[in-house]
């Protein structure tokens, strides 16, 4: 088995739900941390969301979060870490249009 320390970004997410990471077939991973940055002028809420192969299982890791404007927020990083099997993702939205970068670091086993 191979490990693959990867980062992935999302540029400018806004209020449809988008995959910030999505573990490919056959990939476990473990995310060490995730980092949604406000890009704007404005406090905006995020959401992220887990999900498998079935949208009726979505689940939050944070739900309407309020980012203060030039802030961020780390919904997984320090002691916490995220499992995904194969066929999961991460998806996040936020309540203003192209609002939020954010990054995600993962460590995958193929």
């Amino acid at each position: 088995m191979a490990n693959t320390f990867k980062n992935q970004t999302l540029k400018a997410a806004g209020t449809t739900a988008q995959n910030a990471y999505a573990a490919g077939a056959g990939v476990q991973a473990t995310v060490i941390g995730m980092t949604i940055a406000n890009i704007t002028a404005s406090p905006i809420s995020a959401n992220v969301i887990l999900s498998g192969g079935n949208i009726t299982n979505n689940v939050y890791l944070v739900k309407d979060a309020t980012i203060a404007p030039g802030g961020a927020l780390v919904p997984v990083g320090g002691d916490q870490k995220l499992v995904l099997e194969s066929g999961d993702y991460l998806q996040v939205n936020t309540s203003i249009a192209s609002s939020a970068d954010v990054i995600v670091s993962i460590l995958e086993i193929t």
